[in-house]
């Protein structure tokens, strides 16, 4: 990765460029969460290079896709010519416009979490529902890298999140990370009820590539502690929100 890259990591997070088992669980969720919303207009808000505008549009649903980056908004374009170049703190479409929008983590990486959110709202239309996921506090890992010297470190970085927030957030500034806490402040005020306020665990496809059987076992062992208390030391929240 050059040093371009890093920096753009840093900024923007990792999008999507590969499809696999993590990805389709996730879409499975969403799919889930969406019930029949799925088939109507589907916001993806931070859509990265495409890969979920791509997956939901074959699954019937008309998809715009909302990106901050140029660069990645020109790739997800070549694939779906409803890509829009702007921030999603200030959407460029109607009010009461979508049935489904998609925030796939995203918002920790926006100027303004709680604008981003009040948009999201805004534009969808009542009965309409936001699927969020964004990373958690308890996570033992900080997955974005930290800065130390004024030198940007790529990769899982251990115990970061525990830290006290303020030594937390010098070494990870770029990106925000929330407690069920945060999560419910950024709602704080609107017209919405919840649907899912849970977390969850990641699919460790990369372990799994690596260490085949005994990585799907860790997989399953960890899914297994979503339905525990111990859910709380997963990767993301998932949040389903439905405006009234």
């Amino acid at each position: 990765m050059t040093e371009r890259d890093m920096q753009k990591a840093a900024l923007r997070g990792e999008p999507s460029y590969v499809w696999r088992a993590g990805q389709q669980r996730r879409l499975d969720m969403i799919v889930q969460a969406a019930g029949p919303r799925i088939t109507g207009l589907v916001l993806e808000n931070g859509c990265g290079v495409g890969m979920y505008v791509e997956k939901l549009t074959g699954l019937g649903s008309r998809v715009i896709g909302l990106e901050y980056d140029l660069e990645r908004a020109a790739e997800a374009r070549v694939n779906s010519d409803e890509i829009i170049n702007a921030a999603g703190e200030f959407i460029p479409l109607p009010s009461s416009t979508f049935d489904l929008i998609l925030s796939h983590e995203v918002i920790e990486h926006v100027q303004d979490d709680r604008s981003a959110v009040c948009e999201m709202i805004r534009v969808l239309k009542p009965g309409g529902r936001a699927v969020i996921f964004c990373p958690n506090r308890g996570y033992p890992y900080e997955t974005h890298g930290i800065f130390w010297n004024d030198k940007y470190h790529f990769g899982n970085k251990l115990f970061v999140n525990y830290l006290p927030r303020a030594l937390r957030n010098k070494l990870a500034p770029h990106v925000r990370v929330y407690s069920r806490s945060d999560m419910q402040k950024l709602f704080d005020g609107l017209n919405v009820k919840f649907i899912e306020r849970t977390v969850i665990f990641g699919a460790y496809d990369n372990i799994i590539a690596r260490f085949g059987a005994l990585g799907k076992i860790l997989r399953a062992i960890l899914q297994f502690l979503e339905a525990t208390p111990l859910k709380g030391l997963g990767l993301s929240h998932f949040w389903v929100v439905e405006k009234i």
